[in-house]
């Protein structure tokens, strides 16, 4: 094809348009209560329960915020209602591991694992959308 018709050879290839994630990874690191109740825990049930595009939502709780979920009965409630709803909760076993919860988080029944390059891997594949809190 020639220029002069108008359309130059970029015009000519498709263009794969990206895909939109269908998965979400909510990373909770905050070591603030209402920051959890008012913020992650309600987007994170939410878009599960109401199916807001994601075929499935992982709550990851790392640092500061898996010290608070030992420590508040409620925070804990409201995680095991997330689970029921069918969202994974993840914990980081390094940060969990500082702290001395690992076991304090499995007994709540969060898989406990080292989330380093699991975390490199959403972050860089264009099927999970990470949403940092």
């Amino acid at each position: 094809m020639k220029e002069s018709q108008g359309l130059s050879r970029k015009q000519h290839v498709k263009e794969k348009k990206p895909s939109k994630p269908d998965e979400l990874i909510v990373l909770w690191t905050s070591g603030d209560r209402e920051v959890a109740l008012k913020m992650a825990f309600m987007y994170t049930l939410n878009s599960k329960r109401f199916k807001w595009g994601f075929k499935n939502v992982t709550l990851v709780i790392w640092g500061p915020s898996s010290k608070l979920l030992t420590q508040d009965k409620e925070l804990q409630e409201r995680v095991a209602e997330m689970k029921e709803e069918g969202v994974q909760v993840l914990a980081c076993k390094k940060c969990a591991d500082l702290y001395g919860i690992s076991d304090n988080l499995r007994k709540l029944g969060i898989e406990v694992k080292y989330m380093g390059k699991p975390l490199t891997d959403y972050l860089r594949d264009d099927r999970y959308s990470v949403l940092a809190i």
